[in-house]
């Protein structure tokens, strides 16, 4: 029961975080391309502040969906495969 509770908390943050239509937007994005710097995302992006982007990042980073890689000074972002084949597998069609 304590697990499912887990698993229940884990997928109400991924669909909330995916609940937001720029946040499944930068997740379609790193579906297709793997390790963008924020930089990278808000040039293919429309319209997107860069604190509302890192705003966007840090949601599905916490819930698990992002993983991050830092580089120097640059933070590259890619999709967890796996979290991504758990609770939204349209992401990776």
């Amino acid at each position: 029961m304590v697990q499912e509770n887990a698993e229940l908390r884990e997928a109400v943050k991924v669909y909330k975080a995916l609940g937001e239509p720029t946040r499944l937007k930068i997740a379609m994005l790193l579906t297709e391309e793997k390790n963008l710097c924020c930089t990278d995302i808000k040039s293919k992006l429309e319209s997107i502040a860069g604190s509302t982007l890192s705003h966007h990042l840090k949601q599905l980073t916490d819930c698990g969906l992002l993983d991050l890689r830092k580089d120097g000074t640059f933070i590259y972002y890619s999709v967890n495969r796996e979290m991504a084949q758990k609770y939204a597998p349209y992401l990776l069609q």
